[in-house]
């Protein structure tokens, strides 16, 4: 049969199989080599780099609360008051900003039994560096200067006291309204307004401050400075 057929059919077809194996795999790998760079060289999408960390702005620190809470709130926003008295535990003790004279007496102890506060303004808030006397007087300054010579009478023979103004020195962080009514040329008026001026500002730090006090001109102020004390 195969002599019966064409000298170029038999020449075609007379392969051996494993030449026709052969040219199978050669069709196959040129196939799957043009596949592979008809898919490498398709057009792919561009994604813009993706924005690392970047490092917070100051701003952002500075909103960031810090371990007391609040931002921006440090150690130097502390007040530092000296409490004595009739306290338990008499001595320097550091607050928080805002704290109250309530908040200085609870922190040194509590007032001692038996003892009486009732002058004391417990909702005043504190101001720092001041110190807070409980159940006691308080303490005549130091370097307080010395009041003007008296120019009434001299006392009598007998021993009695001459007719002179108080001579505690009081404090305006402190004083009720009957001490402040006390003192010379202030009335229950101007008592009032060095309180109010008190509560407002959150006490004296100067007794210069007194001259912004509704009613105190400079003669007035005169006559106090003697008597007073932050």
């Amino acid at each position: 049969m195969r002599e019966r057929l064409p000298v170029w059919i038999r020449l075609r077809c007379g392969l051996e199989p494993g030449t026709c194996a052969a040219l199978v795999l050669v069709l196959v790998a040129g196939v799957a080599l043009a596949a592979y760079h008809f898919w490498s060289g398709r057009p792919q999408p561009v994604h813009p780099p993706e924005a690392r960390g970047s490092a917070p702005s100051p701003a952002a620190e500075a909103a960031v609360p810090d371990a007391a809470g609040e931002p921006g709130a440090s150690a130097a926003a502390d007040v530092v008051v000296d409490v004595v008295g009739k306290v338990r535990e008499p001595g320097v003790h550091r607050l928080p900003a805002g704290s109250r004279v309530e908040d200085a007496v609870r922190a040194a102890g509590g007032v001692r039994p038996g003892a009486e506060a009732d002058g004391l303004n417990r909702a005043r808030p504190l101001v720092d560096g001041e110190q807070i006397v409980v159940g006691e007087p308080p303490p005549a300054a130091s370097g307080a200067p010395p009041g003007p010579p008296a120019t009434g009478p001299s006392p009598p023979a007998g021993g009695g006291s001459p007719a002179t103004g108080p001579s505690a020195v009081v404090s305006l962080n402190s004083a009720t309204l009957e001490q402040l009514d006390a003192l010379p040329g202030i009335g229950p008026v101007l008592a009032q307004h060095i309180i109010d001026f008190r509560d407002q500002n959150g006490g004296f730090t100067d007794i210069e401050q007194l001259r912004d006090v509704n009613g105190i001109g400079d003669s007035r102020f005169a006559d106090l400075r003697p008597h007073v004390q932050p």
